[in-house]
């Protein structure tokens, strides 16, 4: 069974795609970048606060589906600039303190160019 999953407290979806999917016990988001969802905006302009915005998100994406970052399992996270990994590392340990499984890439450019994305796969229990 696969079920969208869709929730007013993240960013809407700016192309053809789900915020994200949920199949069987497990959730598949998609990339979340620093969009504010009550403006539509991109958040901040600095990696710190473009990075709370996507964890924000992130919770968002993770509560309308009935599980939290204590469940995430693997995430993949995308800075346009690695010289901001220590200080986007910073902030993501704060939200995923049961360190799940991490890749982590330099992208030349994200949607919206902004400076962060980030995906998670997590359980639903």
């Amino acid at each position: 069974m696969i079920k969208k999953v869709h929730t007013d407290n993240a960013p809407q979806a700016i192309g053809p795609y789900s915020q994200a999917i949920i199949c069987g016990n497990m959730l598949f988001t998609s990339g979340q970048i620093a969009i504010n969802p009550a403006t539509g905006e991109v958040e901040a302009t600095d990696i710190e606060g473009q990075t709370t915005q996507v964890m924000k998100n992130l919770e968002a994406v993770l509560t309308e589906a009935g599980t939290s970052f204590e469940n995430v399992v693997k995430t993949t996270c995308f800075l346009k600039d690695m010289g901001d990994f220590a200080a986007f590392n910073k902030i993501y340990g704060e939200s995923f303190t049961s360190k799940p499984a991490r890749s982590c890439v330099a992208a030349k450019t994200l949607p919206k160019d902004v400076l962060v994305e980030v995906e998670v796969i997590a359980l639903i229990k």
